[in-house]
């Protein structure tokens, strides 16, 4: 039977009554669930006119229709959502960024029991521990089992008609000594079970029983003066102290208890459980949730409480958090510590969800192109607002004032973009005077970029000190752009980099990809404009004695190195040469000229 559903004017007929709400788009795609003591007035909040919230407000737009599901508590609206979710996984509710299956501790339902490691639950197999959030802390109860106890790691099927029959031998495991050869009939079924039954024990976290197990027999063999078993059992017993040493949290008066922390950002949420039995943490996990609208951290907590206590089989009696929350569980006490032990663990709680979080950031970051981290890892050193994909970089070149030029080159997202490098001739200057060549060339670039209405560029690159720099600001105050592109200076010799209007340079590590970054551009625009510069002053001498010749032009002279290549062969061609190029009246004025 299919569920009614309701219209943004039928909300006055929703139920004030506990539940959960499902929206629907208008291809009848579920997009978001949610859960509510009042079904009505929930729902209704969404459609208030104070609503401010831009991700609300989208998904809003998108609501065609909504259902419901009335249930008896708000516990059980609580698990109904979880469910909903992670079956359906709505576009707009959290994301649970964990799609792992954790694996179980096995006891097999079968005469001699194994004990062993799975990620299929099939309860008619055995009965199983867990589930295990990390592989390494289950391994490490299965070696200790193994240390301890002499537990069969076959697959015979050790019937009494089989073992009665002779059909197996031992094998190595037994001449080792990890197993006493119940195939054999060298073990009796019920000491095998009495192994079985302490093991048990240490999986359920009972580690106390066992240890008193041990250190009752430890004695008794000692008073029998059995010393060799003695010190069997005592080296088991040290075993057992390892091993709950390693996991040891602050005292053992802190019996069960969960412990939930969450940290969050805009659009993310790091969770943290700690299972504490005995105390002793059995169970710790980590998982990440990806934040769809503005939920608060009290309402994610209480809803991955709920699903990692059903997930881990928790029935704690004490919550311990980190954030306030709110939930529907009987006969659980919710601690908010401020001091003691209990804080402590609050604060190993947050100090695994810290890590957790840099560990993802630093493999998201990995996983970059090359170009974006280094562009990333400039903005942070740089402190900007925008991430720098579109950076300019200015040179002056010049040679006591002859031939002053400039340049400009260009890098868009960290590499070159040829296409977009300018020459500039000094036009306005006078003299060899960096400051106003370099105020002229900015002046005219970002002139034209206006009146053009092309982009701006994210960052600005000068090469030089403050004085450049300073002339650069300058021009862009002229502009009134100044403050609207961030711009900064890169001195040559310390590779300091310097802010306007700020007296002491920066200096970023010399090993950072930024500062590489800022090298290369700085390089390229001195290599531009150098070869810009060699250039003109090349033209220029090449002409300058063939336009002291009376009676030539430019059209002429343009012939003659057309042919000769150069002013020296211009010289050196006989009369003859020149008289094919350019007539003999011409030729006879070149060749006149230059022996004179």
């Amino acid at each position: 039977m299919e569920a009614t559903q309701y219209t943004r004017d039928q909300i006055s007929l929703l139920p004030n009554e506990p539940g959960i709400y499902k929206f629907f788009n208008e291809d009848g795609k579920l997009i978001y669930v949610g859960k509510a003591k009042s079904i009505k007035k929930r729902v209704s909040s969404y459609f208030g006119k104070s609503q401010v919230d831009r991700k609300t407000i989208r998904m809003v737009s998108e609501i065609a229709a909504i259902e419901f599901t009335i249930v008896n508590s708000e516990f059980d609206a609580f698990l109904l959502e979880n469910n909903l979710i992670k079956t359906n996984q709505p576009k707009y509710n959290i994301r649970l960024k964990d799609d792992k299956t954790f694996p179980y501790i096995c006891v097999s339902n079968e005469r001699f029991p194994r004990i062993y490691s799975t990620r299929k639950v099939v309860p008619e197999w055995g009965t199983y521990y867990g589930p295990y959030a990390s592989v390494k802390a289950m391994n490490n109860v299965l070696h200790l089992l193994r240390d301890l106890y002499t537990i069969r790691t076959c697959r015979l099927n050790l019937s009494e008609e089989n073992i009665k029959n002779g059909k197996f031998k031992v094998c190595l495991e037994y001449h080792i000594g990890n197993c006493q050869g119940p195939c054999a009939d060298l073990q009796t079924e019920d000491d095998y079970n009495h192994d079985i039954e302490q093991a048990v024990h240490i999986l359920k976290g009972n580690l106390s029983l066992v240890r008193n197990h041990f250190k009752d027999n430890m004695q008794r063999a000692a008073e029998n003066l059995e010393f060799e078993l003695a010190q069997k059992l005592k080296n088991k017993l040290d075993l057992l102290e390892k091993f709950q040493s390693r996991s040891l949290v602050v005292n053992q008066k802190i019996t069960d208890v969960d412990v939930f922390t969450i940290i969050s950002d805009d659009k993310d949420a790091y969770i943290n459980y700690l299972k504490i039995h005995h105390g002793t943490i059995i169970v710790t996990k980590t998982i990440e949730l990806k934040k769809k609208l503005n939920e608060n951290e009290s309402d994610l907590l209480s809803m991955m409480i709920i699903d990692l206590r059903d997930r881990f089989k928790s029935v704690s009696k004490e919550i311990i958090t980190n954030v306030p929350v709110e939930l529907p569980l009987d006969n659980v006490i919710l601690t908010l510590p401020k001091i003691g032990d209990k804080k402590k663990l609050t604060e190993l709680s947050v100090k695994n969800t810290l890590h957790y979080k840099k560990e993802k950031l630093s493999e998201a970051r990995s996983k970059e192109p090359a170009e974006n981290r280094v562009l990333r890892t400039l903005q942070n050193d740089l402190q900007l607002k925008n991430l720098p994909k579109h950076i300019e970089c200015f040179d002056n070149s010049n040679i006591q004032g002859t031939n002053p030029v400039a340049s400009m080159v260009c890098f868009r997202n960290g590499k070159p973009a040829k296409r977009d490098y300018r020459k500039y001739h000094i036009k306005t200057v006078v003299g060899p005077d960096d400051f106003a060549s370099m105020y002229e060339v900015n002046y005219r670039r970002y002139k034209r970029l206006i009146e053009e209405n092309q982009p701006l560029p994210d960052l600005i690159v000068i090469d030089g000190g403050k004085g450049q720099l300073n002339a650069a600001c300058d021009a862009l105050k002229a502009l009134n752009v100044y403050g609207q592109i961030p711009i900064i200076g890169i001195a040559k010799r310390l590779e300091e980099i310097y802010y306007p209007e700020d007296q002491y340079p920066l200096h970023i590590d010399k090993k950072s990809e930024s500062l590489v970054l800022l090298q290369k551009l700085r390089d390229e625009a001195h290599r531009f404009a150098i070869t810009f510069h060699r250039n003109q002053r090349s033209k220029n001498s090449f002409k300058s004695e063939l336009d002291d010749i009376k009676g030539i032009g430019s059209k002429t002279i343009d012939k003659l190195l057309a042919k000769f290549k150069s002013v020296k062969k211009v010289r050196e061609a006989s009369l003859k040469e020149l008289e094919t190029v350019v007539g003999s009246d011409k030729a006879s004025l070149v060749k006149a000229h230059f022996k004179n």
